[in-house]
């Protein structure tokens, strides 16, 4: 299949999303006045900032907050999540997997769409999941979320991409590699492509996609494949519903303001003023209303949200903020403001680890181009110390990850470090055991050894002295410096490092460089311009083969967060034992992959093949991300959780408390659960 331009240059060029004027015949007027109720008094109002202008309102076509604080807090999702993770009922009151057909099927509870006066607009049906898909797989819609949805759903991808390259046809648009496109008559779209054979595309209805209305309160997904991880997707937005009869009647213009979006959840959006205010008021028609405790919730726009907040908060005037590193020391030595400081709830679906860059020179892939690392940090040198076990074991042993982390954790910092690239509590098998004591993972622990370091590194000096290096090793590591203390980190990171490994030897030396503040990923990463560097990961869905994605590649394939192990193998730069390593890794993640029946085995499989790679320092882990320190009056452990998905900055079932919550009493209700 050609890839000519991103969907993102596709819109921009075509000027797609630009569709007809809503009618206004679904719209009623809705109540403009503020919310009632005081944010520290009567409990029945919570108040927070907000400090960026969002883009949209529409949830089927956003994927970040502010943008999806309707979709999260007004739209309810087929399943849910308890407190301790533990998916339960939502939408969907029962659901079936035939292994036969690749179908779930979801048995829907009755439930009404309300306006922005939380009046009645009709049914929640199985047919407003079908519209609401299909409104996410059009490109005119330019959605930042298909990509969880045309590798599951059957047909999804071929109806997309037929649509893409139609709409590329009708506006004239050329790809980047000077392919074009020519619609026939019968709707096929040929691409022609310069130096190739044209590539037809015929038309594909949306009635080829895997999701199915068979009747009003019954919902059908056939998938591409068995995909064990499909259920909790379905706590994403493109999985949530949207009334059918008003997506229908407004297309671009749905979720455009409080008058023109429809809500099914916990809440109902009252009222939304640019730059101004969000309010949600307690959905009275909610099937669990009476598990609600908040009756409004009101964001309200500050630019300087991270400033003014934690002033707002020793006012009265808000009930949450953040409490920035610049200040933290100030308030924990306040006696006032000490035992209103706490934290977020950790995010158990994402992690930090390091990564090798195995391909430091120029590659073409089929859809991307990378420029290697510059001459001036000697990349031959790094492949002969790249391909050396006992010099990536020095590093695995060299680093104390408790020193980055303290930089964003001044206190509890250890309770963050991770030897595993999957956190813990992200999921469990049958047994109820901890995917991280699964399989060979059950072994790991902290790797920080000073004395194994050195024994690593001097071996590495042996074998690589033989192989003709030269020492020290240069190793570029880039940071961004948008990303709030990564520049701290760097340093901290190279001062222990080398502390360790140039101990008796100068063997290393960490060169940190500034990479550029906008396009960082596309600039370094995926381009390979650098040599080592720490790496984040959120996970897609709650099962372990999500945490392959930064590691593992299809042969040929660039893969998807870009230390390119693979590749390097391939264009034989990765020789020799670091070689078979490799490739032992990409067979045991195909194996693991192909388990879908037997969950236990898979986890088990899954858990071999992570240990292999960190075990043979192929990737080296760090440590959870550290919640932000905040001033709150929630109980947040009362809370909806899952890794993955919306569920985790749901309102519903938490109760607004009559103080700030401690650092003791945040720990008390942690363990409470």
């Amino acid at each position: 299949m050609a890839h000519p331009i991103s969907r993102r240059q596709f819109l921009k060029g075509s000027g797609a999303a630009v569709l007809s004027t809503a009618a206004a015949g679904l719209l009623s007027s809705c109540g403009g006045s503020s919310a009632s109720g005081s944010s520290t008094g009567s409990g029945s109002t919570y108040t927070m900032l907000y400090s960026r202008q969002p883009a949209t309102l529409n949830y089927l076509i956003c994927s970040a907050d502010p943008d999806l604080y309707h979709g999260t807090q007004c739209v309810d999702t087929l399943v849910e999540y308890d407190s301790r993770g533990k998916i339960r009922e939502g939408l969907a009151t029962s659901w079936d997997w035939d292994a036969d057909t690749l179908t779930w099927t979801f048995h829907l509870r009755d439930e009404n769409w309300v306006d922005c006066n939380g009046a009645v607009l009709g049914p929640v049906t199985a047919q407003d999941f079908v519209d609401a898909l299909k409104y996410v797989l059009t490109p005119d819609y330019a959605s930042s979320t298909t990509s969880l949805v045309t590798p599951y759903v059957a047909g999804a991808e071929d109806y997309y991409n037929y649509l893409f390259y139609k709409s590329c046809a009708e506006n004239g648009t050329t790809a980047e590699d000077g392919t074009t496109y020519s619609l026939g008559a019968d709707g096929t779209v040929t691409a022609a492509v310069p130096g190739a054979a044209a590539v037809s595309y015929p038309p594909v209805d949306f009635d080829a996609v895997g999701v199915k209305a068979v009747d009003q309160h019954t919902l059908t997904y056939t998938l591409c494949f068995d995909f064990p991880g499909f259920v909790s997707l379905l706590s994403y937005a493109p999985y949530e519903p949207a009334y059918g009869p008003m997506l229908e009647e407004l297309g671009d213009q749905f979720c455009t303001s409080a008058e023109t979006a429809c809500s099914c959840g916990a809440f109902y959006l009252a009222e939304y003023v640019p730059l101004e205010s969000w309010i949600m008021k307690k959905n009275p028609e909610n099937y669990d209303n009476a598990n609600v405790y908040i009756d409004t919730i009101r964001y309200i726009y500050n630019q300087e949200a991270l400033i003014s907040g934690p002033e707002m908060v020793k006012r009265g005037e808000i009930d949450q903020a953040t409490i920035s590193s610049d200040i933290l020391d100030s308030w924990l030595a306040d006696d006032t403001t000490r035992s209103m400081v706490s934290m977020e709830r950790p995010e158990t679906g994402k992690s930090y680890f390091y990564i090798f860059n195995f391909l430091p020179y120029p590659h073409q892939f089929s859809n991307w181009n990378t420029t290697g690392v510059d001459a001036q940090y000697e990349p031959d040198n790094w492949v002969k110390a790249i391909n050396s076990t006992s010099f990536r074991k020095a590093f695995l042993y060299a680093i104390n990850p408790a020193v980055t982390l303290a930089v964003t954790a001044p206190e509890g910092y250890d309770n963050y470090k991770l030897h595993t690239i999957t956190p813990p509590s992200f999921c469990a098998n049958s047994q109820g055991v901890d995917y991280t004591q699964c399989g060979d993972l059950a072994a790991l622990s902290d790797f920080f050894d000073e004395a194994k370091a050195k024994e690593y590194r001097d071996a590495a000096v042996q074998e690589l002295t033989a192989a003709g290096a030269t020492f020290p090793i240069k190793v570029l590591y880039p940071y961004n410096p948008a990303v709030v203390d990564w520049d701290k980190q760097c340093q901290v990171f190279k001062q222990q490092v080398e502390g360790v490994l140039n101990d008796g030897f100068d063997f290393v030396d960490i060169i940190i460089t500034q990479g550029p503040s906008d396009n960082f990923l596309n600039a370094v990463r995926r381009a390979g311009a650098y040599q080592f560097m720490s790496y984040y990961w959120g996970a897609d869905y709650s099962d372990p083969e999500t945490e392959v994605y930064p590691f593992y590649q299809e042969a040929g394939d660039r893969g998807t967060c870009y230390s390119f192990l693979r590749t390097g193998v391939e264009d034989g730069i990765v020789t020799g034992e670091t070689a078979q390593l490799v490739m032992q890794y990409m067979k045991l993640v195909e194996e693991a992959k192909t388990i879908t029946e037997d969950l236990d085995a898979r986890y088990e499989a899954f858990a071999n093949a992570e240990a292999f790679l960190i075990s043979n320092a192929l990737a080296i882990p760090l440590g959870m991300p550290v919640p932000p320190y905040i001033a709150t009056r929630l109980n947040l452990w009362e809370g909806q959780y899952a890794p993955t998905g919306l569920s985790s900055n749901r309102l519903k079932g938490v109760h607004i408390q009559d103080h700030y919550i401690s650092m003791e009493e945040y720990e008390a209700n942690r363990d409470a659960r």
